[in-house]
């Protein structure tokens, strides 16, 4: 079993994540489409709810000072889902990127490979992107991402780039999280425990919490939750 630290009583979240040196956390944001089911709508229902629950995460983790965010928003197999609930996922997509640039102080990057989805969300994602570079908190949206495709495509770039070998360096500055801290906390939602092909080489040594809330009802709170019981663990990188 972990070995837990204890916290000072009535420490605030803000001085969890300075304590606990927490700089970036990943969300596996689960159960959009079935919170819907279980309310009687329809899934694309439960997206739109999900799409303004990302939105208060995101200001939320902002706010407490942790540096960087990543969310997984669709992965490459999520292609698959019916054609409908795709295109309502897409809708929401455009309606975001074209609201978020108002989001003064975030510097966006979008992971994985948006463009494929369609040419509007490809331009209008690499148009945030440009519009925000240098901002002071990083959110990388995966969109269109799977962490195996992704190493695969790092190890290609440096096959062009003329590299015989690679090095570990080599291969983080290839990866489309480049520029940003490992993540520290992995969070998912959904009453599932797995990593779904996200950050798979950036999570090597992540810590992880999963909650049985559907993505939808997660609130600031459950944050601070995740955040103490980071704060409250000790991290060994494999030392004793």
């Amino acid at each position: 079993m972990q070995e837990r630290n204890t916290l000072p009583i009535g420490i605030t979240p803000a001085e969890a994540v300075k304590r606990s040196g927490l700089k970036h956390i990943a969300f596996i944001m689960d159960g959009n489409g079935r919170w819907a089911q279980k309310k009687g709508l329809p899934r694309e229902a439960g997206h739109k709810v999900g799409a303004e629950t990302f939105k208060k995460i995101v200001r939320y983790s902002k706010s407490i000072g942790i540096g960087c965010c990543t969310v997984y928003a669709f992965s490459t197999e999520n292609i698959n889902r019916p054609r409908h609930e795709v295109e309502a996922i897409f809708r929401l997509f455009i309606e975001y990127i074209k609201e978020a640039a108002e989001e003064r102080d975030i510097e966006f990057k979008f992971i994985g490979e948006p463009e494929k989805l369609s040419d509007n969300i490809g331009k209008q994602a690499k148009l945030l992107e440009k519009e925000t570079l240098g901002r002071p908190y990083r959110l990388n949206i995966a969109m269109n991402y799977g962490g195996r495709a992704e190493i695969v495509n790092a190890v290609n770039e440096l096959i062009a780039s003329g590299k015989k070998s690679v090095t570990e360096e080599d291969l983080n500055n290839a990866l489309y999280t480049r520029g940003c801290p490992d993540p520290d906390l992995v969070v998912r939602t959904g009453n599932e425990e797995r990593i779904s092909n996200f950050l798979l080489w950036q999570s090597a040594y992540a810590e992880y919490y999963f909650s049985d809330k559907m993505w939808p009802d997660f609130t600031p709170a459950d944050v601070d939750e995740a955040v103490f019981d980071f704060a409250r663990r000790s991290r060994r990188w494999g030392n004793v």
